[in-house]
């Protein structure tokens, strides 16, 4: 298939993921469970670390499995639908919605239980080992940023392993941008001032 008979449909497999990455699953949680709005909250980030430290764990684990879902169904989703390209790119929609999503004024969070997500989509083997990556880091240091960020840079080394190279350039791409997120969080463990894991 040509560019031009193709663009239409690259174009579709990165809005399904753009659409579905952007649905803020925290902000929409933390109203369900009374907890008011979630951006008022501690850091006012919109993911599952920030609604921990309300005290409520069903809410951050709610809001932890919504947002891998929203990266794992449509990068399953297009896969089955249209094959490898696709879903890279619906990889990229899924992560950019929730670092950007449309209905928060673009103002999101920082990605990485999506990012999971559609490295599960991506090659389910490599997605579990890059979980085991984030549980042990965050076991050992209890830090969830710290965590985050050693597992993404895990990321490219475990789809290597696993055979699914083709899907390493994404992931590099969806690593500068998560890294560049967690701009505030690097300082704050170069300087010791990083809030640990369950601190409200």
């Amino acid at each position: 298939m040509g560019w031009e008979r193709a663009w239409p449909w690259l174009l579709g497999a990165f809005a399904i993921g753009y659409i579905a990455g952007s649905i803020p699953f925290g902000v929409i949680v933390a109203r369900l469970f009374g907890l008011g709005d979630l951006r008022a909250i501690g850091s006012g980030n919109i993911g599952a670390t920030n609604v921990l430290r309300t005290g409520d764990r069903r809410a951050a684990a709610a809001t932890l499995a919504l947002d891998m879902a929203k990266g794992w169904a449509p990068v399953a989703l297009v896969f089955f639908l249209w094959g490898d390209l696709p879903a890279q790119l619906a990889a990229l929609g899924a992560v950019l919605g929730h670092l950007f999503p449309i209905w928060l004024g673009f103002r999101g969070g920082k990605g990485v239980a999506t990012f999971l997500g559609v490295t599960l989509g991506l090659s389910p083997l490599a997605g579990l080992l890059c979980c085991l990556t984030w549980l042990g880091v965050a076991a050992l240091f209890r830090f969830s940023s710290l965590a985050a960020l050693l597992m993404t840079l895990s990321a490219p080394i475990w789809l290597w392993h696993v055979g699914q190279r083709g899907a390493i350039w994404v992931v590099v791409i969806l690593i500068v941008l998560i890294w560049a997120k967690h701009g505030g969080n690097i300082v704050r463990l170069i300087h010791g001032e990083e809030p640990k894991i369950g601190r409200r």
